[in-house]
């Protein structure tokens, strides 16, 4: 038997002893926490919402190909494979739109691939930064984002250009 077994009996036991001592309502607290959790959710569904249409019409309409299209260019010329531009763009708006466009790629280029290495670089170095926007800002009520979105786009530029370079220094 390992440790891990243990873990979450501990801290129901934990939590359990703890309400014991400071004499609270658990169940109590328990449905206020559900109660806050559904408004949280009530609050953000909207950002949310609006992001997977957007991504899901973007897609399906053949922009996502259209600006592959036009970036082709950029993109040979600072060396970048122009096969993993639908990840650089998908990527910051929707984690399973970018896992599906990742998992495409693998299977057309091979992950041993240089397409198929800088994608994987890109897939673990970069955030679906309007989705972490649209949960942590909603959920919090921030209406202005000031610095967040320019800093995180600079962010996630540094990581798609330094993940080609990355991949040609390192194999």
């Amino acid at each position: 038997m390992n440790i891990s077994d243990y873990i979450l009996p501990g801290v129901f036991a934990l939590v359990m002893v703890f309400a014991l001592v400071k004499k609270r309502d658990v169940f109590a607290d328990f449905t206020d926490g559900v109660m806050d959790g559904a408004r949280t959710v009530i609050g953000i569904f909207p950002a949310l919402f609006a992001l997977v249409v957007s991504v899901g019409m973007l897609r399906a309409s053949g922009g996502l190909d259209m600006l592959t299209g036009l970036l082709k260019p950029f993109t040979d010329m600072v060396g970048f494979p122009s096969e993993v531009t639908p990840l650089v763009l998908i990527r910051p708006f929707s984690g399973s739109g970018s896992t599906a466009v990742y998992e495409s790629i693998l299977k057309e280029y091979g992950a041993d691939s240089f397409a198929g290495l800088v994608a994987s670089v890109v897939n673990g170095s970069s955030e679906t930064l309007f989705y972490v926007i649209a949960i942590y800002f909603g959920a919090g009520k921030i209406k202005r984002t000031r610095y967040t979105i320019p800093a995180a786009l600079t962010g996630d530029f540094c990581v798609f250009l330094l993940s080609a370079f990355a991949v040609k220094l390192l194999v």
